[in-house]
């Protein structure tokens, strides 16, 4: 019924070519006309609940709800940040500080910028300076300047010496290498408070662009002062000299690569062509849709393009080496391609679906933009096998008749014919009819064996590593990237060597501690803590010292200042050493009395228990996020240690550990989810097709092998689980299913018109094996020609998509005949299988 369904249509494909043209022509510009309704930004939110139930999260969330502070006070807004520099100058200056006091009012002047600041808005060296001269805590911009302005520049230099005393607040507007009190600096920052707009659910919305646009301007007015900001648009020239290079590196050489391959496979001008219309026309069907359906582009719009046009390249290469096999010498060009599209059409169809069904997976993903990239690519598989089981045959048609009428002959050899290639493609069935179980064992021990260095790849949440190698700036004429002396580039990354993040929940990571916190062994195990904390790299220090708040370095404060707390303190604490050994719980509720807001920052009290406390600790930012968890976690075990207590990190870093961990461990049961569908709709489709479901079954095993091989090539190669590939695994199911699909339906084919399985393999794996390598090359180099990009996450893409294209085409063909030709000895019908059969074709 579904052949004969087929048929039908591609009786009218190749019959009514020049119709089947105009109608796919008026259709394609209808659609087309979606890609002006295109929305470009795809949402990167997160399921507010997607990774809710992880530790990290559910403790962030606790704290949120029961403990004081500055993180709370300030969910609500986002902060931008404003740095001056100069070279072997002193921004702490009298000058420098009018200077940056006037550069805010001038930028406060702006609506965009005063409408959106949240309370003062604005904290900078130049504001605590001019508030001390003035006398006023309250005062305003002109007071400031005024009262710096009558100041000598002596008198300026002593209240800058007393702002950024030791342990002052401010000392985070300065550089990390800033000497505290002191009166010389060769840069610092001012942080601009805005407030976020209502009903924000990003972890970390972005201040309003109109009042960055504001800061960005006014600081390029005044950039030869030293003036500079990070935001989006001081981005945007590095970003455009990124996507130039990107544009005239990464896309010539891999459209130079697929023309230099289908030059190959085709060997014909007029095939390469037509294929081409083609992969055009399923780009703009995929953008069209999405367009008119209001789904917005997002990734789809960088992934999208390059894995539809390998998938595209792959249809046209099966219709193409189809249709040759197919046409005889004295054939027309009609009804061979009729027999091609009949032979392919199912193979397409389940291709289609099956890939649709890896591509889907993805909507379990807890991000936004990775649930609209599957859909993307999904509705980008179906124009695909749409575009070429009508419009793409019809051309060829039309084309190669009008070519043959004005004398030019259109038949040519299949790819995988040839003397060459013939004997290397057969060569997987050579081995199967040698030592099939041997082919199958040690290919499932490979696979097992990849499976089983899952673990132990390298994961990193985030590759932020962006330098240009210096062999790409050397590369010839256009080719070569620009090195990065962006001036964006070199303010980036002085920041990031140089500051602490604005940010206070980037800067600070807190640890929870849970269980008996009133037992005196819990501060011992505290101490502990900020022991172990200030000896580790990844603790951010100054003065020799990391400024680790926790209820001891609090009690001490507080005791410094507040006689009554002090004598409860020294009571407690028998042996001197600063820690209490008896009346927790009574210094802690002393502590509440004499400094509840302080108090309520380290420990949590609730019906008058007190149930938690938590330590804050400043992270080192110039250091690799996952270098950073790993600190943090190795503080968070020095707490912990014994049974009474549990200490859990929660920052950024943490964050991003535990996600990826969770959506890493996500990504393996949403495989074998995708596994496990495909398995039942191949078993399904080749039951009513060639009537075994066992075939459709035996069809997805192989993808479980690639699944397996491709994580030890990542282990192998250094490729790293990041957010990105661990995402992107699932469509390796996606591609990796077509070719299997390929082979089985042709073995079926073959095993239906006689042969024997031997021969029917044989036929498969040379034919439709041609077609395979033409798409894995032309597919696989495009994709690795993303290996040039300087982005390490876009290097670990194209890692992973050659990985699994590469390792499906070299199982298809040359593991996969072993478990056909066992399935055909053992479990396919007699009458097609009998390899001495007399009636059919010899095995050999």
């Amino acid at each position: 019924m579904i052949r004969d369904t087929l048929n039908r249509l591609v009786d009218v494909v190749t019959d009514r070519n020049r119709a089947v043209l105009v109608v796919m022509l008026l259709l394609t510009a209808g659609v087309a006309g979606g890609i002006t309704q295109l929305q470009m930004q795809g949402s990167a939110q997160t399921d507010s609940d997607a990774f809710g139930d992880t530790q990290v999260a559910q403790k962030a969330d606790y704290m949120s709800r029961h403990y004081g502070g500055e993180e709370n006070r300030t969910a609500n807004t986002t902060r931008s940040s404003v740095y001056v520099r100069t070279d072997g100058g002193n921004v702490l200056s009298k000058d420098s500080l009018v200077a940056s006091l006037r550069y805010q009012r001038a930028v406060r002047d702006n609506e965009s910028v005063a409408g959106a600041l949240a309370g003062d808005g604005v904290l900078g060296v130049s504001n605590v300076v001019g508030k001390r001269a003035a006398g006023d805590p309250s005062a305003g911009l002109d007071a400031q300047i005024r009262a710096l302005d009558g100041l000598s520049d002596r008198e300026v230099r002593q209240l800058v010496a007393d702002s950024l005393a030791e342990g002052s607040a401010a000392l985070q507007l300065v550089p990390d290498s800033y000497e505290p009190g002191t009166a010389s600096a060769e840069s610092r920052r001012m942080v601009f408070e805005f407030e976020t707009a209502d009903g924000a659910t990003n972890r970390a919305p972005a201040p309003p662009a109109d009042a960055q646009r504001a800061l960005y301007e006014a600081a390029q007015e005044r950039s030869e002062a030293g003036y500079f900001t990070t935001g989006d648009h001081a981005a945007a020239s590095y970003y455009r000299q990124q996507n130039a290079d990107t544009a005239e590196l990464i896309l010539p050489a891999a459209l130079l690569f697929i023309l230099a391959v289908l030059g190959f496979a085709y060997r014909d001008l007029a095939d390469v062509v037509v294929g081409f219309v083609g992969v055009v026309v399923s780009v703009l069907w995929m953008f069209g849709i999405l367009g008119w359906l209001s789904i917005p582009a997002g990734m789809t719009a960088i992934i999208g393009p390059v894995l539809i046009t390998g998938l595209s390249i792959d249809y046209g290469l099966h219709v193409f080496m189809r249709y040759r096999e197919q046409r005889g010498a004295d054939e027309g060009v009609r009804r061979p391609m009729g027999r091609a599209l009949s032979s392919v059409g199912v193979a397409f169809v389940l291709v289609t679906v099956t890939a649709g069904v890896g591509f889907l997976a993805n909507i379990t993903s807890p991000m936004g933009v990775i649930r609209q990239l599957g859909v993307g690519i999904t509705l980008g598989v179906v124009s695909a096998l749409v575009v070429f089981t009508t419009l793409v045959p019809a051309l060829k048609v039309s084309v190669d008749g009008l070519l043959e009428r004005v004398g030019f002959d259109r038949r040519k050899p299949a790819l995988g014919k040839g003397r060459y290639l013939r004997p290397v493609l057969g060569a997987g069935v050579a081995a199967a009819r040698k030592a099939a179980p041997v082919v199958i064992v040690l290919a499932v021990v490979a696979g097992a064996g990849g499976a089983v260095a899952w673990t132990d790849i390298d994961r990193q949440a985030y590759q932020t590593s962006s330098d240009v190698a210096e062999w790409k700036t050397e590369l010839p004429g256009p080719l070569a990237w620009e090195a990065t002396d962006d001036p964006y580039y070199r303010h980036q990354q002085y920041v990031e060597d140089a500051y602490q993040s604005a940010d206070r929940n980037r800067r600070m990571t807190m640890i929870l501690v849970e269980g008996e916190v009133t037992d005196p062994a819990a501060l011992d195990r505290v101490a502990a803590g900020v022991e172990d904390a200030n000896g580790r790299d990844a603790v951010f220090e100054r003065g020799g010292g990391a400024a680790v708040v926790s209820p001891l370095s609090v009690m001490r404060s507080v005791a410094a200042t507040d006689r009554e707390f002090a004598e409860t303190l020294r009571a407690a604490d028998t042996d001197g050493d600063g820690v209490p050994e008896r009346d927790v719980e009574a210094v802690y509720a002393a502590l509440y009395d004499a400094a509840p807001e302080r108090a309520s920052q380290v420990l949590e009290r609730r019906g008058g228990e007190f149930r938690s406390l938590r330590v804050l600790v400043p992270v080192e930012q110039g250091l690799e996020v996952d270098d950073r968890a790993e600190a943090m976690h190795g503080i968070a075990a020095t707490v912990e240690a014994g049974e009474a207590l549990t200490a859990t990190p929660v920052g950024q870093a943490t964050f991003a550990n535990a996600e990826l961990g969770q959506m890493a461990d996500g990504i393996v049961r949403t495989m074998l989810l995708a596994l496990g569908v495909i398995g039942i709709v191949l078993a399904i489709s080749y039951r009513l097709t060639e009537g075994s479901a066992t075939l459709g079954a035996l069809t997805v095993v192989p993808i479980g092998l690639v699944i397996g091989l491709v994580l030890g090539g990542m282990y192998l190669s250094g490729t790293p689980v990041t957010f990105v590939t661990a995402l992107l695994m699932s469509l390796i199911v996606g591609l990796g299913v077509d070719y299997n699909i390929h082979v089985s339906d042709r073995f079926a084919q073959e095993l239906d018109r006689g042969h024997a399985p031997v021969a029917a393999l044989r036929n498969a794996v040379t034919g439709t094996g041609g077609a395979l390598l033409g798409s894995t090359l032309t597919s696989g180099g495009a994709f690795g020609t993303l290996l040039l990009h300087v982005s390490p996450q876009i290097r670990a893409f194209g890692m992973l998509v050659v990985l699994g294209l590469s390792l499906s085409f070299v199982v298809s063909v040359f593991v996969f005949p072993s478990m056909l030709l066992i399935w055909a000895r053992r479990v396919g019908a007699s009458s097609l299988v009998e390899a001495d059969s007399p009636g059919g074709t010899p095995s050999d």
